[in-house]
């Protein structure tokens, strides 16, 4: 690392207490990614290799996360930079189920493309609507990922609870292998079109994707953050229609106390890479510095707010 900017990191560590704890050190920062079978796990993969390039010295340590888990990371120091999602987030920062307190320490970086919560079933499972799932074996994420928040959230706008089906809590990869044994009928997850996961279960099953519309309302009642998104007419084998399901937004959110001038370092080459970036998840592609700074309630760090102010977009920061 350059003599000024190592002094720089660790003057800062020293006095915020950043980076300093587990394997992390004043050259370190942990990126907390997304469970196995995401497109969080390659993403994180090349903003390690983007930032790295860009800030010398810098070494970012990339973990697998999930998007509740990580804002709780940052929280509570284990991570300082995370993938987070919008409805979650904003739950984080405002104390709200099911974070236990206001999250003051986590900082907005940038808005990066929409997620889709969707549930798929078995072709001739006899599911046409969330209420059908009553009594039925359902997969989805491990505790602390959004999908599985948004899933106790889609069940509750029904009037339903885990009680009253059967559900695991497994990775992408297991989801995907319990419904083509026929051990679950029902797959709900969160992330972009098309899902690898959902593509790979596509391939061994006939499945349908369910149509979510009707549960709009409810939702919002439980996060005003949601919204509604549309999975495209052939983004899945046999999908010969397009769908409406859940929509929000995948960001990345950082500790308030990294050093102002490698959040702005960070938010730059996220826009000066977004052609390399879309080639991982093409949901990227297009990505402008104003979508990037896209108001969703989460005050941004003063780096990231620095680089979109140049770019003549005002933001509230922390």
């Amino acid at each position: 690392m350059k003599f000024g900017m190592k002094l720089a990191v660790a003057a800062f560590a020293l006095s915020a207490g950043v980076a300093l704890t587990g394997t992390a050190s004043a050259e370190t920062v942990r990126l907390m990614t997304g469970p196995q079978g995401g497109v969080w796990v390659p993403l994180g993969g090349q903003l390690k290799d983007m930032w790295e390039k860009a800030i010398p010295g810098l070494s970012v340590q990339s973990m697998p996360g999930a998007g509740i888990a990580n804002v709780r990371g940052i929280e509570e120091g284990k991570t300082e930079i995370g993938f987070g999602n919008s409805i979650s987030t904003y739950d984080a920062i405002a104390g709200n189920a099911p974070f236990n307190k206001p999250h003051k320490n986590v900082c907005n970086i940038a808005t990066l493309y929409p997620q889709y919560f969707q549930v798929l079933v078995l072709a001739d499972s006899g599911i046409n609507s969330i209420k059908d799932l009553k009594g039925k074996s359902i997969t989805t994420q491990p505790r602390g990922n959004t999908g599985e928040l948004i899933t106790q959230h889609i069940l509750k706008a029904n009037g339903l609870s885990y009680n009253d089906v059967k559900v695991s809590f497994v990775s992408y990869t297991d989801s995907v292998e319990q419904m083509k044994d026929g051990h679950a009928q029902a797959f709900s997850l969160g992330t972009t079109i098309p899902s690898g996961a959902v593509m790979d279960l596509a391939a061994a099953r006939d499945i349908r994707l369910l149509d979510l519309s009707a549960d709009l309302p409810e939702m919002k009642k439980l996060n005003p953050g949601y919204t509604l998104v549309t999975v495209p007419a052939g983004t899945y084998p046999k999908q010969t229609n397009d769908v409406k399901v859940i929509g929000y937004a995948t960001h990345l959110v950082a500790s308030c106390k990294l050093p102002e001038d490698m959040v702005y370092t960070m938010t730059k080459v996220i826009s000066e890479n977004v052609t390399s970036m879309a080639a991982v998840n093409k949901a990227i592609t297009g990505l402008t510095p104003k979508e990037m700074a896209e108001d969703i309630g989460v005050p941004f760090h003063k780096g990231a707010a620095k680089f979109y102010q140049e770019q003549g977009i005002s933001v509230k920061a922390m």
